[in-house]
Formats: structure tokens, sequence, C-alpha cells
């Protein structure tokens, strides 16, 4: 899908109407434009906690989902002072950044108050894809697959953290986190394979054949690892024959597939969840 370019106008406001204008400003530094990263945060948050409950989980889940939300002000920041430039745009992001990070450093205070369970290691895993993401997006160049994958699977880690803080084993954490990277790892290239199409333009068969073994890969490691983690190593497989069964259909609109995106990645947070209380 197309972003809408940082810091635009709604044209063709009535006449002495400014507001439709600044909130179309605030809404560009303030709401995330990718759709699809509201699944891919909540899928994790939502993996430890129904694994791990509890009150720090709860706050480290609401983190993350403020995380993602921050980063479109502090990629907007970066676009600029990467250009050496100070837009309008570029104080009211920063004001919006700082907001958003207080928020997030709170919750996070909370979650260390709240436990008494060490749950730093995902995050300090996670920390170089992270800024992977957040040098590709300094740079304009967010939408290559490169940081779509680092951000996705970065952002996966606070599944483990979640499990850590509710007082999980760290087999059960990482084994939580191999799941969701198995899932990004075959399903972004799929998307982006099927947006190719959508435009006309050909697919890279060779993408999602290396996606998907990474994927199957990844869950056996999880399997691996605690084999509490077969039903959701079952559920990757499926995702990955869905859609290579799938791949060659009629595209669909994008709202759809985003649609079918976030169906399966719940189900497979769900199944993977199920088999790990049930074992």
């Amino acid at each position: 899908m197309s972003e809408p370019a940082p810091g635009s106008t709604i044209v063709g406001a009535e006449a002495g109407g400014p507001a439709p204008a600044a909130r179309s400003v605030l809404r560009s530094v303030a709401v995330p434009a990718e759709h699809g990263g509201w699944g891919l945060t909540l899928e994790p948050a939502l993996l430890g906690l129904l694994v791990a409950p509890s009150a720090a989980g709860a706050c480290l889940a609401v983190a993350a989902l403020l995380g993602f939300v921050a980063r479109t002000p502090v990629r907007l920041v970066l676009v600029d002072l990467g250009r050496r430039r100070r837009l309008p745009r570029t104080r009211l992001a920063l004001v919006v950044a700082a907001i958003e990070v207080v928020g997030i450093l709170g919750l996070v205070a909370g979650a260390v108050v709240a436990t008494g369970h060490p749950f730093w290691w995902p995050a300090l895993l996670a920390a170089p894809l992270i800024a992977t993401e957040l040098w590709f997006d300094s740079r304009s160049r967010s939408r290559r697959l490169v940081p779509e994958l680092a951000g996705a699977v970065g952002i996966s880690a606070v599944a483990a953290m979640v499990v850590l803080a509710g007082g999980g084993a760290a087999t059960v954490a990482a084994g939580a986190w191999l799941v969701l990277a198995a899932r990004i790892a075959t399903s972004i290239p799929y998307v982006r394979s099927r947006i190719l199409q959508l435009h006309g333009r050909p697919p890279r068969p060779g993408v999602l054949l290396v996606g998907d073994v990474v994927a199957i890969g990844l869950a056996a490691v999880a399997v691996g690892l605690d084999r509490a983690f077969v039903a959701g190593a079952v559920a990757i497989v499926a995702v990955v024959g869905y859609q290579r069964l799938t791949a060659h259909r009629p595209v669909r609109r994008v709202a759809v597939l985003g649609i079918h995106q976030m169906l399966l990645g719940f189900g497979v947070v769900l199944v993977t969840a199920v088999g790990v209380l049930a074992s």
C-alpha cells in the first residue's frame, strides 16, 4: 500500500477552515500508516499474555503497542534530521515522540516494579534488529524486505519478555519468539509477492521459498527447545501450505489480503498458546 506523504494536508478544504489541514498534519505525524503492523505488534503481546499472564506482562504489552505508534514520529524526525531540515512537522513529531517515549519508559518501569523476574535478554537480542529498521527508516527505505523482517522479528521479542515477566521458563519464552519469527519469515515475503502481482509485476518465487524454509526451520528449533511448541509448529506448516496454495490465485484487494494475514497470525497465536498451556 502506498504511504501518504509525511506532513501532507487535505486538499480542497473549505475556505477559512484550517482545522482539517492541521488534523491531517497531526495524523501523518502520530498515526502509523502500516495497518499490518498493528497485527504484528498485537500477536506477540497476546501470545505472551496467554502463556504467562501477569500485570508486568500487561505493562510490556501496552509498551510494545505504544512503541509501534511512536515509530511514526521517530521516523519522521530521523528523516528530517538526515536531510538537515527543520519543518513544522519536525517539531510536532519531536513533541509526540517525546510524550510516547516517556509513556513507554513509565510502562517498563511499572513492569520492573510488578515482577521480580528478569525479562531483559530478549530486548538485548532484539536491539540490533530494531536498530536496523530505524536505520532504513532514516533513509526513507522502510518498505524494503530487510527492514520489514528485522522490525517484525524484533518486536516479536515482546512475547518472550512478557513470558519471562510472568515467570515463564526461558525455553518457553524463546520458543514463543521463534514461532512468531517463523510466521513472519513466511508471511512477509508472501504479502510482498502478492502486492507485486497486484501491481502487475512478477513475484519472486526464490524469496518465497527461502522464507518458507526459514519458517519451518525456526518452528523446528522451537520444538527442539520445548515439545510444547509442536502445535505451534504445525500451525506454521499450515500457514506455509495455505500460502503456497493461494500464491497463484487471482490477487484480491490489499485490505482483504491484510485481513487474511491478521486471521492467520491470530490463529497461530491461539494454537501455539493452547499447545503450551496443554503441555
